[in-house]
């Protein structure tokens, strides 16, 4: 009992709290018996004071093993802040000169310094291994302790190297702490530290604050934009996958009035450091950063995190997340997810060792059915680190809140298996689709896979419903995909087993996201679309068609609509920024769009959200000028796309982009060379008929007639006389 009450009087005296959280105290009192003891903690629960008291506590000097200087700087600042002398804690690593490594090592060796922080590549030098065998160490902690682990999310290969190095340096106790492991990494990280006899500490993974939300990633940096405005005010993180993607994001939020900071490990140290002061400091409230920001630190009020890119493990995820809300208030984690990321990273994966590889793909599958699942997206997550979740509904995530549509798809599975046996197990996703949907491609002739029984059973379908039952087949563990390969689909010995005995088998609908984009934004904090407004504009859209007779979308298309009971544009120039408007448009059709929308406002004294109308980096595309130049002087489409290093596909992209947002095209030199007068006649009937322009539908419409490119190069026309 003496313990306890003294242990409560030291954390009064040292820390200034009255109370031990969750199993502080218990984690404490193993680590003063000189017992091995290892931590498994979520961001914000409090694991640096598990070692921190005790090494107050202790005689001698406790070595803090941690993995990045800007986390040891951190933490050496905070324990200064609660002594009176600056010589309880040091960290010893590469940013430090000769006359502070002496001043350092006078103050370990005179006794003042009760903490040493490390970075383990210091450890492993001769020198500093010679002179820490001269002190007496009370224990040595090893934090972020998931780094030794290759199946962890952060896998270093000096931390491989710590217990050999402890040995040399002279046994002591040693506590582990990491903020996420599975039962794989745990037991990983026990046994290269050699501490299988440690008592393990586990507290829950629940962040019962923290809502998850997975969306579709198809223009993540508007959203991104739109987010941030409705919350203003707020700190948030944004990870993205490349330093690239980092400093343009950057870019496009400061242009839109958002004050952001870029963090990567391109940049030098010290540019480093002061942005992440400044986001502590709150002079910018957002930082964009690749997965190198956040490691420890500690800042509580973090109020959202997004993913622009879906990270590469499931531990990353949960680590970074676990950034928002550590103190215990609002927590809004958001992840744009497109499953050509998945491939982009597999991609990456080529060409490293196969034991890599393997590593690797079994992470990326656990990601990938993570974003993909209809269930629970906390029990998910918390299965993935071996604890249960006893609710059927968390009332905090995406899933829960809006649950997607399941149906029986045995039928689906067997036919999507067959396809694989039957091009022999050779060829990859794409292929086995075009099989199934009947697409004879010339790479399905030249094998004479179109003679194949599977060929065109899948018609039915959509290739984007193959795409999914041949994910949720991977999932399942029904086929695997092998990388070294570049990706060609095999059958594992389950999917054999499922051709020979069927069984049940549960597919999903991909999430109807407009249906939820409402109540998913109202829960993000994103303005909702206003319904009433919605339906007025509507109805003006279809008075102006008719009055210029022309299908309502060529006015303005849903998206641009939907945007505008949004955003509110009065003027314009607010309305020539809304989606898929452009100047241009704004001046031909926009007029009676605004005063309604301005009456609108007024009659129901609507707040407008300022300066919501997302601003683009200027020159988006940057062909723009030279394209129309181009095109003015008659130059073949195909010897422009060249000249700008396009493909023709990615130029008719450039050119709907100048086209949708308001500027005139005349192509007709190059149309009239590749369809006649009765053939273009045909095409712009349909388009005046039609209740939208969507290429797909008019592709089914036209029957294999026309190729897509034919029918959007004949869709860009169509705007160019009557939209703009």
């Amino acid at each position: 009992m003496g313990t306890q009450i003294d242990l409560h009087a030291k954390l009064k005296r040292y820390f200034g709290f009255d109370n031990f959280k969750g199993q502080q105290e218990a984690i404490i009192e193993n680590v003063l018996a000189g017992k091995n003891t290892f931590v498994l903690m979520p961001t914000g629960g409090g694991k640096s004071l598990c070692y921190q008291l005790p090494a107050l506590i202790l005689d001698g000097t406790s070595i803090v093993i941690s993995p990045l200087i800007a986390l040891m700087k951190n933490q050496v600042d905070a324990m200064r802040a609660f002594s009176e002398t600056d010589g309880v804690a040091h960290f010893m690593n590469s940013s430090l000169n000769k006359m502070e490594i002496v001043r350092v090592k006078e103050d370990v060796l005179s006794g003042k310094t009760k903490l040493l922080y490390v970075a383990p590549e210091s450890l492993t030098k001769e020198s500093n291994i010679e002179f820490l065998r001269k002190i007496n160490i009370s224990f040595f902690a090893v934090d972020e302790a998931h780094c030794i682990s290759e199946w962890g999310h952060d896998f270093r290969t000096e931390y491989r190297r710590i217990r050999p190095i402890v040995e040399q340096i002279g046994r002591a106790p040693i506590i582990a702490l990491t903020a996420t492991a599975t039962p794989k990494v745990q037991h990983d990280i026990q046994k290269n530290l050699d501490m299988l006899d440690a008592r393990v500490f586990k507290s829950s993974f629940n962040r019962p604050n923290l809502y998850y939300e997975v969306r579709p990633k198809s223009d993540p940096a508007r959203d991104i934009i739109k987010y941030i405005k409705n919350n203003d005010g707020k700190s948030g993180i944004i990870y993205c996958l490349s330093r690239k993607r980092v400093e343009e994001l950057t870019e496009l939020l400061n242009v839109n009035g958002i004050k952001a900071a870029a963090y990567h490990a391109g940049m030098d140290a010290s540019t480093r450091s002061i942005n992440q002061d400044r986001f502590l400091m709150e002079e910018v409230s957002i930082i964009v950063a690749t997965i190198a920001f956040g490691m420890g630190i500690d800042k509580p009020d973090v109020r959202f995190v997004i993913h622009y890119d879906i990270p590469k493990s499931l531990e990353g995820y949960y680590q970074e997340t676990g950034r928002a809300g550590r103190d215990g208030g609002e927590g809004i984690c958001i992840t744009f997810y497109s499953y050509k990321d998945i491939q982009k990273l597999e991609k990456f994966m080529q060409g490293k060792p196969i034991a890599e590889q393997e590593i690797g793909k079994q992470l990326l599958l656990e990601t990938v059915s993570y974003a993909e699942s209809s269930l629970c997206r906390r029990k998910v997550l918390l299965h993935y680190f071996g604890e249960g979740y006893p609710e059927d509904n968390c009332g905090s995530c995406d899933n829960c809140l809006y649950p997607k549509k399941e149906f029986e798809g045995k039928e689906f599975m067997l036919d999507a298996l067959q396809t694989v046996v039957e091009v022999k197990e050779k060829f990859k996703v794409e292929h086995l689709i075009n099989v199934l949907v009947g697409d004879s491609d010339s790479t399905i002739k030249s094998y004479r896979h179109d003679e194949l029984e599977t060929f065109g059973i899948g018609c039915e379908k959509p290739a984007q419903f193959w795409n999914m039952v041949y994910r949720r087949a991977l999932i399942g563990g029904l086929i695997e995909k092998d990388i070294e390969q570049y990706g060609v689909i095999k059958l594992t010995d389950a999917g054999r087993d499922f051709l020979k005995h069927p069984k049940d088998f549960m597919l999903m609908e991909d999430h109807n996201y407009d249906e939820n984009e409402e109540k998913l934004q109202e829960k993000g904090g994103v303005s909702a679309l206003d319904s009433t407004l919605f339906a007025i504009l509507k109805d003006l859209r279809k008075k102006i068609a008719k009055k210029h007779e022309l299908p309502p979308y060529v006015i303005f298309q849903d998206p641009s609509i939907e945007d505008m009971c949004i955003h509110y544009p009065v003027t314009l120039e607010e309305l020539a920024n809304i989606q898929g408007v452009g100047i241009g448009k704004a001046n031909k059709y926009g007029k009676e769009f605004v005063e309604v929308i301005k009456k609108h406002v007024d009659d129901n004294e609507i707040e407008r959200a300022q300066d919501m109308v997302v601003k683009t980096i200027i020159n988006k595309s940057k062909f723009k000028v030279h394209i129309i130049q181009n095109i003015d002087r008659k130059i073949d489409l195909e010897d422009i796309a060249v000249a700008e290093g396009l493909s023709f596909e990615e130029l008719i992209k450039e050119m709907e982009a100048i086209v949708f947002s308001g500027t005139k095209l005349n192509i007709d030199y190059y149309i009239n060379r590749i369809l006649d007068e009765e053939q273009q006649a045909e095409i712009f009937a349909y388009f005046m008929e039609a209740a939208s322009d969507n290429i797909s539908e008019a592709c089914e419409e036209f029957g294999g007639d026309y190729t897509e490119d034919d029918l959007r190069l004949m869709r860009l026309k169509f705007h160019s006389k009557h939209g703009n």
